[in-house]
């Protein structure tokens, strides 16, 4: 019988699968959309602050490489963490590492969701094709950064901050320092919600020997996530601030800001599910600041 884990989310159409078709869909993480309404969410910012508000087109072609591509990634990741994940009570029970689906089966499934992150690509125009095939080789770096840095979270925000700069390109090749400072911002707030994230494995972390912002930050969790998120909104508002220097444009944060803060305020790092809410309320986070890039990018 498949165990059916804590954050899975579509339980009753993924328990109706066939068990093959299941065993797929797990290991792409169909069952959890939290994982790419983040990855998608960046792009969707780039876009608007842009000045890419007609794009829709554009907008719903990151939607569905956010889809594929963070499937991929979450195949590449099982393959090369199959070991650790059976030493973690949570992980334990994916595809990969339980042997239900073997390893070269894993691999045509991950070629098979690149295949239509390619579809994608060559969509966009080529500056943007550029900077997306830039995005290869942090994403085959991630599943190592938990064994050789306490801050896997950093890097996982560099990967999953990289659609703002895609799609930001997508649209125009100018205000590169408000791009910067929009995925600066983007890389501050996913250590922050992935550091809420490993909250929930911290004691079969530091039992097997991976690495994580959450065991570093220790009794100091929501002091680091404060920190965390502060930045992000500091670097928006630097960012809102370059491409309109009206004061009113800040508002646009204000949302977003005590939406983080409510995060921060709830948060009880010693119960796994509380952690789990908090980290799946950045996907409407994520719509929040949305708002705010297309009311400062439409002006």
């Amino acid at each position: 019988m498949v165990q059916i884990v804590p954050d899975t989310e579509h339980r009753g159409i993924v328990s109706a699968l066939p068990p093959r078709l299941r065993d797929l869909a797990l290991l792409a993480r169909f069952d959890r959309p939290i994982g790419w309404w983040l990855l998608f969410w960046p792009g969707a910012w780039g876009v608007l602050l842009a000045g890419g508000q007609a794009r829709w087109g554009l907008i719903l072609w990151l939607l569905l490489g956010s889809i594929a591509m963070r499937a991929a990634g979450c195949v590449y990741n099982d393959i090369i963490d199959a070991d650790i994940d059976r030493k973690v009570t949570r992980t334990a029970s994916r595809p990969v590492a339980s042997g239900r689906v073997g390893k070269r089966a894993a691999w045509i499934w991950l070629l098979v969701l690149c295949l239509i992150g390619l579809v994608v690509l060559l969509q966009l125009r080529w500056q943007a094709q550029l900077v997306a095939l830039g995005s290869l080789l942090p994403v085959a770096a991630y599943p190592f950064m938990k064994r050789i840095t306490w801050w896997p979270q950093a890097w996982l925000g560099l990967v999953f901050s990289w659609a703002a700069l895609v799609g930001w390109v997508g649209v125009r090749g100018d205000e590169l320092a408000t791009l910067a400072l929009l995925y600066a911002g983007s890389i501050a707030w996913v250590i922050g919600y992935d550091t809420i994230y490993a909250l929930q494995d911290r004691e079969d972390d530091a039992l097997v020997g991976v690495r994580s912002s959450a065991l570093r930050m220790g009794a100091h969790v929501r002091g680091g996530v404060t920190m965390f998120y502060g930045v992000a909104l500091a670097c928006w508002a630097m960012a809102f601030w370059l491409l309109r220097p009206d004061w009113l444009a800040l508002l646009a944060l204000l949302p977003m800001a005590l939406h983080l803060g409510w995060q921060v305020f709830t948060l009880d790092a010693a119960d796994g599910s509380n952690a789990l809410d908090r980290f799946r309320a950045n996907r409407f986070a994520g719509l929040l600041m949305a708002l705010a890039c297309w009311v400062v990018g439409n002006s």
